[in-house]
């Protein structure tokens, strides 16, 4: 296993770090809550026996069994070899009582009198504004950590990258972050400014969805053809891990692993990862990727912005993002997870009234009313 500095803390991160949200399931469900209990704690076990040293788990996981899971699997000294870190349910939070009611029935199913690294789970300027803020989150916060309940402070984090900014610059207390990030996702979210962003104040940078819910670990065929040629012999889920692993910002990469392969290939791809390990040809081979992922897309967003705001509320590049990613990745499935779930319904294609005020401001001259219905048709 490769040790990375986590941050400005006087600790190293394990280049892989377990994300505890797509355990092995009897049903053969995503996040189902009827986990294989002795299989899911094997592969915990085996993980960190091999050097990893930060589980990743979140009270809403498996349907609220993930905590409890990580809980049993840590027992007979296997917490004491681990960093964990979990997070506050925002959704659940309608007043800053909820803080510590939350926090404790956490710390009660994961069997610990401490959670080393506590995150605010799912923000964006939103939850920021209307949880974090309203309810005073961040005194809560500085409570807990100072009585020792929770160890560092940090967010996880699903906008822009305005939002993200003002976060990241909102509070003292931030000791690290966690963001989407991977190759296709340089542009979106927190993004590659973000990272390093994050990473220039000092804070340690969390990386989940490095695979992008596992479509770069399994590509279009004529993707794949690409990968397949190119002289290096990696598989596509090690170009996308070791990409990532490249950059001295990212302090840690979650991997959520679903069967005891998975994790031995993982733990082999951290023993070989390195900063600064790709060359010229490597950079260049993943552009080259990218741009074939691209050739996929449908709707020519660059997701500028100039569109918004819709007078009615829409997300109209979040709108085209899930759409673009459905045939991108040839993957419905997921995109129509991502529309219903980081979108509300006044957000969503559905409640665009063909005004034609977005048409007139887009830069790309795209024909946004005419793709409303189409968006719709297919995402809903």
């Amino acid at each position: 296993m490769q040790f990375r500095n986590f941050g400005s803390l006087d600790w190293k991160a394990s280049a892989l770090g377990f994300g505890c949200m797509r355990f092995p399931a009897l049903d053969g469900q995503r996040n189902s809550p009827n986990i294989d209990r002795p299989e899911a704690v094997r592969m915990l076990r085996h993980a960190i026996d091999n050097g990893v040293n930060y589980l990743d788990t979140g009270y809403p996981y498996h349907e609220g069994q993930s905590e409890i899971l990580v809980g049993e699997a840590l027992q007979g000294g296997y917490r004491e070899k681990v960093k964990l870190a979990t997070k506050l349910p925002t959704w659940l939070v309608k007043s800053p009582a909820d803080f510590g009611r939350l926090l404790d029935e956490q710390l009660k199913k994961l069997q610990t009198s401490h959670i080393d690294f506590y995150l605010f789970h799912a923000l964006d300027e939103r939850r920021w504004r209307d949880v974090v803020l309203r309810h005073d989150l961040l005194a809560q916060a500085a409570l807990a950590l100072a009585d020792g309940r929770i160890g560092h402070l940090g967010f996880s984090f699903h906008g822009d990258f305005a939002a993200f900014d003002q976060i990241v610059n909102g509070s003292d207390l931030w000791s690290f972050c966690q963001i989407q990030y991977n190759y296709m996702d340089t542009e979106t979210q927190a993004g590659t400014r973000g990272l390093k962003l994050a990473a220039a104040k000092g804070l340690a940078v969390v990386v989940m969805e490095p695979l992008l819910g596992g479509r770069l670990a399994d590509p279009p065929k004529d993707i794949l053809e690409v990968i397949d040629h190119f002289p290096v012999r990696r598989s596509p889920a090690e170009w996308a891990l070791q990409w990532l692993w490249d950059q001295p910002e990212v302090s840690l990469v979650l991997s959520g692993m679903s069967t005891m392969s998975q994790v031995n290939e993982n733990l082999r791809f951290a023993g070989t990862s390195r900063i600064h390990s790709f060359g010229p040809a490597d950079q260049e081979f993943i552009a080259q990727v990218c741009q074939k992922y691209s050739a996929r897309t449908v709707i020519p967003c660059t997701r500028c912005g100039y569109c918004m705001p819709c007078p009615v509320g829409l997300n109209i590049p979040a709108n085209f993002e899930f759409f673009n990613y459905a045939h991108a990745f040839d993957d419905l499935a997921s995109a129509r997870f991502r529309y219903k779930a980081f979108l509300t319904e006044a957000e969503r294609s559905g409640a665009c009234i063909n005004c034609g005020i977005c048409e007139e401001l887009c830069p790309q001259h795209i024909a946004i009313p005419e793709w409303m219905p189409k968006v719709s048709a297919l995402m809903d």
